[in-house]
């Protein structure tokens, strides 16, 4: 909508846009709130101002919306998925008359999210959204996960269940359904590392940031970087070691040895009479913090509930914070 401003001094008819009278602070606030990065990039199209004024946003949406072909080779989906999504703006920069601020070189990768981003001056607040998540699960199985890092895992929770009905029934016993909840939550860790993985170019160029999430649209796993996890990586950086610790044939970042606080029921009934049959929920720290101990256990269950504190999820979480925890190590992998 057009607002149209006039004034008893101005000649008769003559009109001015209701927008050159907004102070660049509120319009930033608008571009805040949009934060979708194609949109502002187009946005920038529309007047000199605005394409002064786009570049300054600190809160950014960088959203996947390409699909890839099951023949895609699943060590490197992220990338493939980042790739073609990426290539979808390169028509947008080729109409940006102004020239991206001096950052470190990409070469190797010229349509990565750090080059995108390189259009934007100060960062705090990013947000990357794939198009679905990473598991390949069997038929009836739900995994819902969310990681924190700095330079390396910090922690992970994960939350597993198989529908009502699925085909696979899990064994009565713990001892028996055990193979599969391992390898729920080494799944969930692979896919989180590898998330990871692809964001160290992004936090080693924008040292404004303060928080950096990567998750997906059908909201399955999150990775968060927080503003302590940032500055961790980035003295790591300055110290000379610019990469994090990676595994480079699988592309994701090592994940150190942990210890897995895990808890189990066979079924776990929601409101509504909803249920869910498997249910697992595994609290995942590296080794050597707060490992086993009742304060342990309290913090777990705080970062399960922070994690999952909301809707049937949350509802779930509670149910089996109730029930009995095993702990569990594994070596870095």
């Amino acid at each position: 909508m057009k607002i149209m401003v006039h004034h008893e001094e101005e000649e008769e008819g003559e009109e001015m846009d209701g927008f050159d009278r907004l102070p660049d602070s509120l319009i930033l606030q608008i571009f805040n709130s949009v934060s979708d990065i194609k949109t502002l990039i187009r946005c920038r199209s529309v007047s000199r101002r605005f394409n002064s004024l786009v570049p300054q946003a600190e809160s950014l949406l960088l959203r996947v919306d390409c699909v890839i072909s099951p023949e895609s080779d699943s060590d490197s989906l992220l990338f493939s998925l980042l790739k073609s999504f990426l290539k979808s703006f390169q028509d947008l920069f080729k109409l940006d008359p102004k020239p991206a601020p001096d950052r470190p070189k990409h070469p190797s990768n010229s349509q990565s999210p750090a080059r995108i981003l390189s259009r934007f001056d100060r960062i705090r607040h990013l947000r990357i959204e794939l198009p679905a998540g990473d598991l390949n699960l069997d038929n009836g199985a739900v995994i819902k996960w969310r990681a924190e890092f700095g330079r390396s895992l910090k922690s992970c929770v994960i939350l597993a269940f198989r529908r009502p009905g699925a085909a696979e029934a899990e064994s009565a016993d713990f001892t028996g359904g055990l193979k599969t909840r391992v390898v729920w939550t080494i799944s969930a860790l692979i896919a989180a590392s590898a998330r990871h993985y692809l964001l160290n170019d992004v936090v080693r160029d924008h040292v404004e940031m303060e928080r950096l999430v990567l998750g997906d649209r059908e909201g399955e796993g999150t990775v968060v970087m927080e503003r302590e996890g940032l500055r961790e990586c980035r003295e790591q950086q300055a110290r000379g070691r610019g990469e994090w610790e990676v595994e480079e044939v699988s592309r994701r970042t090592v994940v150190p040895s942990v210890r897995m606080r895990m808890r189990h029921e066979r079924r776990v009934e929601l409101r509504g009479g909803e249920w869910v049959e498997g249910a697992t929920l595994v609290v995942v720290r590296p080794c050597g913090k707060d490992g086993g101990g009742s304060g342990g256990e309290a913090e777990d269950g705080e970062l399960a509930l922070g994690a999952f504190g909301d809707g049937v999820y949350g509802e779930a979480v509670r149910v089996l914070l109730k029930s009995k925890s095993y702990l569990l190590e594994m070596n870095s992998f």
